[in-house]
């Protein structure tokens, strides 16, 4: 009984630092590539910064979609579990 609560206990924390990556990794994933590919093609095309800007623009959008699409995988997942709890 003691091995069960113990595990539950480290179940929440586990998920919760899961989604912390997940979510962190969407945030700065799509940032730094934009950065380094915004740069890199400005340099070789001549349009600093506009490129630049342009990709910073776009990393913005994707990290979006990725933060509410894991967002709402989670709040679905904690829903089941709740539905489940009730029954």
């Amino acid at each position: 009984m003691e091995d069960q609560n113990k595990q539950g206990k480290n179940y929440w924390w586990g998920v919760g630092l899961s989604l912390f990556f997940k979510l962190s990794g969407w945030i700065a994933g799509p940032i730094l590539v934009a950065i380094v590919v915004g740069r890199w093609l400005d340099r070789k095309f001549g349009t600093e910064p506009w490129l630049f800007l342009g990709t910073i623009g776009i990393a913005f959008v994707i990290s979006i979609f990725g933060i509410i699409r894991d967002s709402l995988k989670e709040l679905k997942k904690i829903d089941a579990e709740a539905d489940k709890d009730k029954k």
